[in-house]
């Protein structure tokens, strides 16, 4: 079986006798195709190259997980253990038997998401690792998906894929984008886990939302105040993003602030200065 990984966005496609000739994620006004040209790998190269998954701690039961050298876009995934299981955010698009071996020390997986179809790697490769846990996937973005399975749950507006985890559609960035609100225990104020719907800037003082980061293409007011509305009912203290950024209190007011100025420059209430 030769499960093909774009070298541009990492994401895995479906069994196929040759490469596909295009990535429809990387052809997308969000993304791009590399000046070299449209590029595949495969795990087995991958690894052969010296690709390797590391898992560390965050904070209690909350973990990261860094492949490096990077695949694709980059990212780095989350898992959060609880109590009716593991949850895996923003699946990396390499996978090998070490890394999985990492994460079944720390309980296996129950759950698989992400934000976007930007982030969601190898999600079918990492389900099948864990006896086919259910990847969800926003009904909204089904038609991003490259390799189809039954283990692809779609979900609208909120799912609850694990107790204490809850998925909100934010739209903006695409259709479904979303962020996971997990609340912890009793005595925690709670995290968001956010990937480019909301994107925690370098000083991990500020966050900023767009359609298309590499390309520059802002969103629109009403895909803004749309995204703050959804945030609103959450109760959260911290913030975590998919490239190492972490909001380590406050974060709700943060995201609040930072959204509403971005308004303000959109709207051109802002003077140049």
């Amino acid at each position: 079986m030769t499960l093909w990984i774009c070298t541009a966005c990492g994401l895995e496609h479906e069994d196929t006798p040759v490469s596909p000739s295009r990535c429809v994620i990387c052809d997308d006004e969000r993304q791009y195709v590399p000046i070299s040209g449209q590029g595949w790998t495969t795990a087995e190269r991958l690894g052969q190259a010296g690709t390797a998954a590391t898992v560390i701690d965050v904070e209690p039961r909350l973990h990261r997980m860094r492949v490096e050298p990077s695949v694709g876009i980059g990212h780095q995934s989350l898992l959060i253990q609880t109590g009716g299981g593991n949850l895996l955010w923003e699946p990396p698009g390499y996978i090998d038997p070490d890394a999985v071996a990492q994460v079944q020390r720390l309980g296996g997986l129950a759950a698989i998401t992400g934000s976007h179809p930007h982030l969601m790697g190898a999600m079918v490769s990492w389900s099948h690792a864990f006896d086919n846990a259910p990847v969800y996937v926003a009904e909204a973005d089904k038609h991003w998906t490259r390799r189809p399975d039954p283990v692809i749950a779609h979900w609208s507006d909120e799912a609850t894929p694990l107790p204490g985890i809850r998925l909100v559609q934010c739209g903006g960035h695409f259709p479904g984008s979303s962020v996971l609100h997990w609340s912890g225990d009793e005595h925690d104020r709670g995290i968001i886990l956010t990937g480019d719907t909301i994107f925690i800037g370098p000083d991990n003082k500020s966050v900023s939302t767009m359609r298309s980061y590499p390309n520059r293409i802002p969103l629109p007011e009403r895909a803004v105040r749309q995204i703050l509305d959804r945030l609103e009912p959450l109760e959260y203290d911290r913030a975590y993003g998919s490239f190492g950024q972490v909001i380590d209190a406050g974060a709700k007011n943060l995201v609040k602030r930072s959204l509403e100025r971005y308004i303000a420059w959109v709207r051109g209430d802002v003077g140049d200065y």
